[in-house]
């Protein structure tokens, strides 16, 4: 298979304090490729630093085959990968429905948008629709955003980074803080825009990383402990003290 991202001896480097050290990672296309370890394990940095948040201390990155070690995020959202955050990213007090229209208006730069009367903005509409139904909040269209619960926000959050029409989907702990009922929807609802696209996501749940995951990298101390399916990677003695012994100590 092609490779959509990778890394090459990544490293990060906070004076002296290396976070990050000699990272090199494949993610293949069309696949859902999860990032685990322990805390302090260094997934934060190297999240950062794969969406170009950070500069690495040496290292390449290459996206499709391109090196974009040195370009700015919003280089790399117009080369088709996007990424979410820890803390869901909505307007409260927007609707759903106004929420995914702004990513279409960022998404064609078109920043003058925000001073249109709502007659102009509504050209965007239909595409937005799409978006809103594609993560399952449909009923919701006309809602705030401040109404909706957590696992829900995140779904729009989702639908938003939908509309920039990225091939490849960054998802930084997407099922955090979320309870039973929102993680399986949330679960869902990754595999079905899984489908024609490429996902990396960092994930604490391990439930979750067993179900979604074709491949695993596991991180600790800032270097790959074990790379490949879940059961290959889960028999790791290396892992289970790492990643699993240390939450029973």
């Amino acid at each position: 298979m092609s490779i959509a991202l990778e890394s090459r001896g990544l490293t990060k480097d906070f004076k002296g304090f290396v976070a990050v050290k000699d990272v090199d990672l494949k993610v293949e296309t069309g696949t859902i490729h999860a990032l685990i370890g322990p805390n302090g394990a260094g997934k934060t940095t190297f999240f950062n630093l794969l969406t170009k948040f950070l500069q690495p201390t040496r290292g390449t990155i290459l996206y499709k085959g391109r090196d974009i070690t040195g370009m700015a995020p919003s280089g790399i959202a117009r080369l088709g990968m996007a990424r979410s955050f820890q803390i869901s990213a909505v307007f409260p007090d927007l609707s759903v429905l106004q929420n995914v229209r702004v990513a279409l208006q960022r998404k064609r730069g078109e920043s003058y948008d925000f001073w249109r009367s709502e007659r102009d903005l509504s050209q965007y509409d239909d595409e937005a629709r799409a978006r809103v139904d594609e993560v399952g909040l449909s009923e919701f269209l006309h809602s705030r955003a401040a109404e909706l619960s957590y696992g829900r926000k995140r779904a729009l959050e989702i639908a938003a980074t939908l509309a920039l029409e990225p091939e490849m989907m960054l998802l930084d702990e997407p099922m955090a803080g979320m309870g039973r009922e929102d993680v399986e929807r949330t679960s869902a609802l990754i595999r079905r825009v899984a489908k024609d696209r490429t996902i990396l996501m960092v994930e604490h749940n391990l439930s979750v990383v067993a179900d979604l995951s074709d491949r695993i990298t596991v991180l600790a101390r800032g270097e790959i402990l074990a790379d490949g399916d879940y059961e290959t990677v889960s028999k790791s003695p290396e892992v289970i003290e790492a990643y699993i012994g240390a939450g029973n100590e």
